[in-house]
C-alpha cells in the first residue's frame, strides 16, 4: 500500500477511534482488553501518536523513550487525543520521502514504516474502542487487513522478542479466502518465519486458518475469538498464537 493511503487511513480510524470513545465513555471497560476502561486505551493511543511524531519530526536514528501518559480524563482527556492524532497526521504529510529516524523492523523507508505502523495501531485500537461503546463495529477493508496481517507476521513476529515458539517445528498456514492472500508461519525455538503467498504449493501445514482477511486480521491480533475463523489441523498451534503473540508496549 502507498503511504499517502496509510495516513488517510490513520486520519480516518483516529476521528472514528475519538468518535466511539466519546460515546462509551471514559470509565467504560474495553472487552478487547481486559482490564482496561476507555481511559486507559486513549491514553495509551495518544501517548503512541505523540511518540511516533517526534521520530518523524525531529528525526531521531536511535530510540528515544514515551513521554509519559498524561493523568487526564473526559473531555479533557479527548481533546487531548484529538490533538496528538493530528499534529502526527500533520507530521507525516509533511515529512520529505527521504525522512531518515529510528524504526523497529525493517520497512521501504523510514517514513513508509511509520505511515504504515500508525495506520494498523490506530484501526486495531478503533476497534477496541468500538467494543466498548457496543453495536456492530466499522468494517476493516481486505487490503487494509492483508496488509496489517503481514504486519504482524513478518515484521512484529520476525523479532527475537516473539513469543510463539514451539520445541518441534510446525508449520500455521494463514489464508484469506476473499483474497488471494496465503501466509506460511513456519515455527520453531527461533522466533517465527513467514513466507508469503510462495510456500504452499503441495506443501501441507500442521494447522490452517481460513477467514475473510478482517476475520484473520481480528483473530490474529486476538480481538475475536478463534471460532470466527475455520481452522483445519492442530488446534493446539493456533492456541499457541492466541496465548503467546500479544504485542505489548513494555
Amino acid at each position: 500500500m502507498e503511504i499517502s493511503e496509510h495516513v488517510t487511513s490513520l486520519s480516518a480510524e483516529g476521528l472514528s477511534l475519538a468518535a466511539a470513545a466519546r460515546d462509551a465513555g471514559t470509565d467504560t471497560p474495553v472487552p478487547t482488553c481486559p482490564g482496561w476502561r476507555v481511559r486507559d486505551l486513549l491514553r495509551h493511543t495518544g501517548m503512541v501518536h505523540r511518540w511516533a511524531a517526534a521520530f518523524v519530526t525531529e528525526g531521531h536514528r536511535t530510540y528515544h523513550p514515551d513521554g509519559g501518559e498524561p493523568d487526564l480524563d473526559g473531555d479533557d482527556l479527548l481533546d487531548w487525543f484529538g490533538e496528538g492524532h493530528g499534529l502526527l497526521v500533520e507530521a507525516l504529510r509533511a515529512a520529505p520521502a527521504d525522512l531518515e529516524c529510528w524504526s523497529f523492523f525493517p520497512a521501504p523507508s523510514s517514513l513508509a514504516f511509520w505511515a504504515r505502523r500508525q495506520a494498523h495501531e490506530t484501526r486495531i485500537h478503533r476497534v477496541d474502542a468500538e467494543s466498548a461503546r457496543g453495536g456492530p463495529p466499522a468494517p476493516v477493508a481486505p487490503a487494509h487487513a492483508v496488509d496489517g496481517i503481514d504486519e504482524l507476521l513478518t515484521g512484529f513476529h520476525a523479532r527475537p522478542r516473539s513469543r510463539v515458539r514451539t520445541d518441534v517445528a510446525r508449520t500455521l498456514r494463514v489464508r484469506a479466502v476473499d483474497t488471494e492472500a496465503v501466509w506460511d508461519v513456519r515455527l520453531s525455538t527461533d522466533p517465527p518465519r513467514t513466507v508469503r503467498d510462495g510456500g504452499t504449493l503441495g506443501t501441507p501445514a500442521d494447522c490452517v486458518l481460513s477467514g475473510t482477511a478482517e476475520e484473520l486480521f481480528l483473530v490474529l491480533w486476538n480481538r475475536r475469538p478463534l471460532s470466527s475463523v475455520a481452522l483445519r489441523g492442530d488446534r493446539e498451534i493456533a492456541e499457541l498464537w492466541c496465548d503467546h503473540s500479544g504485542i505489548t508496549w513494555s
